[in-house]
């Protein structure tokens, strides 16, 4: 590791220190979501797996894989687009064009929502072919209730994606990230005791998409008045600074690539029903929150840099855009390492928080965390590519990798298993998070490793060093992991402390005592 860095800072630097402070502030909201959104969802899989096994929380967490799915097609990128279009309009028309914008997004989603529903609806056979497991008609009721909630909750999901174009993260955070996981685990507490099984379960995690869309539009209507809408003169109906070919042609190709991005979450559920059994496409699910938990980090710093980079680029200060990615970056590198590196070095004890049954999916675990410590090390690569405007880019790259998932997870998992399906996924996870990297670095020219970047690769490396030597003398035990994360959290804090200016820390602590204050 360099020694810490105490250069000065280039002109442009406090632009750049500005949207890192602002990219800090929303990085804490979304850090504590993250944290709720992970905490409750393991304890709802829990609670799932323990009350109807391995095989009935694969059948339920596959009609949520089918529902997460489509909601998020059915977006038609529509949220990527306002979170793009509206903080440039907010920057450069002063947010009168707002009205239009969510005309344009809002309209289209909840048609295309209520298009995905009807053969969910109306076609036994989707239910029996993915669940084949399970009795025709517990196959086809199940199925059918998903398809239900499926336009309320695509309609939902685009509106928030306005709000957040205003540079806060607080409604998606407390609707999607608190507001519905906790909702879950307390309608499903009752029902596990009380009347357990898979149709009380899966209405226990429907039930909240009902309540999204209304608490998203109160948010958006709190975030224009916020910004002094109701005060300015409206443009005429359909008259906006972004035409409908403008906002569609960035939007229709991250329509395609959300199919690609939240189908390689999910995919590996379905095709482990279809093709394999239904305890290992439960086991799989328990792998994937795991793995999922161990992104909160970079899930939140993304919550908060994707306005502030679009904001930067909009108005042309590209040094400091490049700026709030390698400190981004180097946040995200620095806090998510050591966790996928003690998940990896104590998998079955991980996994046996959910049950005995599904320890033997450890060695997918570790895949599973190898992939996603790549994926960390570039940062929100991707995320530069979509603000930047380069969307047809971020499709090719995610239709190449969610090709290869695809072809790896069909010949793979009749085979492997649970083991297929996470080979699959981190190959797709490892091609697409290199090749866009690649790109914003080729192309745009976002410059990822600095002096801050070694240095939280290198406390990445000597806390999983440690945690490697905890595994060998230790082993694969709840008292192992007792002592690594001990040993872990000693080597993390005593290697922040030397190299904190360099990694950014001042810039954080200075944001938590600002809000103390």
């Amino acid at each position: 590791m360099t020694a810490p860095d105490t250069t000065a800072r280039p002109r442009g630097a406090a632009t750049a220190s500005r949207g890192v402070a602002a990219a800090a502030r929303g990085g804490w909201w979304g850090m504590a979501g993250s944290a709720a959104n992970a905490v409750f969802a393991f304890l709802l899989v829990g609670l799932v797996t323990r009350a109807v096994g391995a095989s009935g929380a694969g059948a339920i967490f596959t009609g949520v894989a089918l529902f997460t799915i489509l909601s998020n097609t059915c977006k038609l990128g529509a949220d990527t687009g306002l979170l793009r279009f509206v903080p440039r309009d907010l920057a450069v028309d002063d947010g009168r064009s707002v009205g239009a914008l969510l005309r344009m997004a809002v309209l289209p989603a909840a048609v295309a929502g209520t298009a995905a529903a009807a053969p969910l609806l109306l076609c036994p056979t989707v239910a029996t072919t993915l669940l084949p497991h399970l009795p025709p008609g517990d196959a086809v009721v199940l199925i059918r209730l998903f398809g239900l909630f499926l336009p309320a909750a695509t309609v939902g999901l685009v509106l928030l994606g306005a709000t957040r174009g205003y540079g806060t993260v607080v409604p998606f955070v407390g609707v999607e990230q608190i507001g519905k996981p906790v909702l879950r685990v307390l309608i499903a507490i009752p029902v596990v005791f009380y009347a357990p099984g898979l149709l009380g379960l899966a209405s226990a995690w429907l039930l909240p998409a009902l309540a999204g869309p209304a608490a998203a539009w109160i948010a958006l209507r709190r975030c224009r008045a916020g910004h002094g809408a109701d005060h300015r003169a409206a443009r005429p109906a359909g008259e906006a600074s972004v035409t409908w070919r403008t906002f569609w042609g960035f939007a229709a190709p991250r329509a395609i690539s959300s199919v690609f991005d939240i189908s390689a979450v999910w995919v590996g559920v379905i095709l482990l029903s279809a093709l394999a059994t239904g305890d290992e496409a439960g086991v799989y699910t328990a792998i994937g929150r795991v793995v999922t938990a161990g992104t909160l980090i970079q899930l939140a710093v993304r919550l908060a840099v994707t306005p502030e980079i679009s904001r930067l680029l909009a108005l042309d200060e590209v040094p400091e855009a490049h700026e709030l990615h390698r400190v981004s970056t180097c946040w995200i590198v620095l806090f998510s390492w050591p966790l996928f590196a003690l998940v990896a070095a104590f998998p079955r004890t991980v996994l046996s928080v959910f049950g005995p049954e599904f320890v033997h999916g450890a060695p997918a675990l570790v895949v599973l965390c190898a992939a996603s410590m790549v994926n960390v090390a570039v940062g929100n690569a991707q995320t530069v590519l979509l603000m930047a405007g380069k969307s047809s880019w971020h499709l090719a790259v995610t239709a190449v990798a969610f090709t290869v998932q695809l072809t790896v997870g069909v010949l793979a998992v009749p085979v492997w298993g649970v083991f297929g399906a996470a080979v699959s996924w981190g190959a797709a996870i490892v091609v697409e998070n290199l090749a866009a990297a690649l790109l914003i670095r080729l192309r745009l020219g976002f410059k990822t490793v600095d002096d801050g970047y070694t240095n939280a690769f290198g406390v990445g490396l000597v806390v999983s060093v440690v945690l490697a030597a905890t595994r060998v003398l230790e082993g694969d035990t709840p008292s192992g992991l007792a002592v690594g994360m001990a040993l872990g959290m000693c080597v993390f804090g005593t290697t922040l402390w030397r190299y904190r200016k360099s990694l950014g820390v001042n810039e954080l602590v200075g944001v938590l005592r600002r809000r103390a204050a």
